[in-house]
């Protein structure tokens, strides 16, 4: 076939020569690094049973506290406390720790005034909670979350060695009816795979504060959250993007070091959740934001090319292959990682969620830099 280079050939050449540059990008990132999720083999772990601090930071937490706290006190560890957090809550949280505390001994409570948090967010709750904890080895959790099993902290704390100070675990959510769920259900799990894969790969740049933990001694070497503590957000992104690197991270994935959380249930309380992650991103190491901004922007070119280029019918059987392929590896890639972190019923509608994304996601992004900071509760 011959292109003359003007009118319709030279826009269908323009795109066809960007559709096939995301393509490569996209192949790069799903078979280079996403599918180290799918290989990824279990390492030899230590037996030694160290002495661990779970830590949560909680404010006006009553009732999530009420259902959750007994599941983590109850884990299956021999010795271990829980650190809470009492970050001026004007409700019943702190009158509910201390009856809890009393039945306990594992419990401890931090009670926090508001007149000493002179900043926004979590972090300086957590900085307090992570000095009073008396064990070096810090799980850290939410008051919405609970272990998935009574192995919990069994599992995380088996990653810990001379090497290993962070480990990355992962935190689900709670499957309910309706499509917000599917949406939060299918960008948990996006998250997901990139965070724990760019550690495989020997990137780590992020975690999430549902299900992390990291050495007592790394946390003050690396200064805690003093150069992000003006910025709501980041006490887990953050802080893993400046403290980890390839030789003192690890993942667990099995099924017993799960967390469950509760969802947001209207949409304009995941979309506030949503915005204040998304820009947080900014402050990442600039060579993450390069990985992540070609991900998602080659994501973007390809399907808008894609859907472009359907317009040019004669060329047809060159478009669409490319695009089964890689439709076929992100099937492989979902299918798996939703079995091994138990989300169930998105697979077949998981293209047209990923499309949803693609759109969505720069929109909250642009409008977390035109919308005034977010508080912490």
């Amino acid at each position: 076939m011959v292109f003359d280079f003007t009118g319709p050939d030279r826009i269908f050449l323009i795109l066809f020569v960007i559709y096939i540059i995301c393509t490569v990008i996209q192949f790069s990132f799903i078979l280079g690094i996403f599918f180290r999720l799918i290989f990824f083999k279990k390492i030899s772990k230590s037996d030694i049973l160290q002495p661990v601090s779970v830590v949560i930071s909680a404010r006006n937490e009553y009732f999530n506290l009420r259902k959750n706290l007994p599941l983590i006190l109850e884990q299956d560890y021999p010795d271990f406390e829980v650190v809470v957090v009492n970050d001026s809550s004007d409700d019943e949280t702190y009158e509910l720790l201390r009856s809890i505390a009393k039945e306990d001994k594992k419990l401890k409570i931090v009670n926090i005034p508001e007149s000493l948090n002179f900043f926004s967010g979590k972090k300086f709750p957590l900085s307090i909670g992570i000095k009073s904890a008396k064990n070096d080895i810090i799980i850290l959790t939410d008051a919405d979350c609970w272990p998935k099993t009574a192995n919990w902290i069994r599992k995380i704390q088996s990653n810990f060695n001379k090497k290993k100070n962070i480990v990355l675990g992962y935190g689900g959510y709670e499957e309910k009816k309706g499509l917000l769920n599917k949406l939060i259900q299918f960008d948990t799990l996006h998250i997901a795979i990139q965070y724990l894969s760019y550690s495989l790969a020997g990137q780590p740049y992020m975690g999430v504060g549902r299900n992390l933990a990291y050495r007592k001694s790394l946390f003050f070497d690396s200064k805690g959250f003093t150069s992000h503590y003006k910025i709501p957000s980041g006490d887990d992104d953050l802080f893993i993007n400046k403290a980890a690197n390839k030789q003192n991270i690890c993942i667990e994935i099995d099924p017993e070091s799960h967390t469950i959380s509760s969802p947001k249930i209207k949409f304009k309380d995941w979309m506030h959740q949503k915005r204040r992650h998304l820009v947080t991103g900014k402050y990442y190491k600039t060579k993450h934001k390069i990985l992540l901004g070609s991900y998602g922007l080659s994501k973007f070119l390809f399907y808008a090319t894609f859907f472009s280029l359907l317009g040019f019918i004669y060329n047809i059987n060159i478009i669409l292959p490319l695009f089964i392929l890689r439709l076929a590896s992100f099937f492989i890639l979902y299918k798996f990682c939703m079995k091994k972190f138990a989300v169930k019923n998105l697979l077949l509608i998981s293209p047209l969620l990923e499309i949803f994304f693609v759109i969505f996601t720069p929109m909250i992004v642009i409008s977390g830099f035109l919308h005034k900071k977010d508080k912490w509760k």
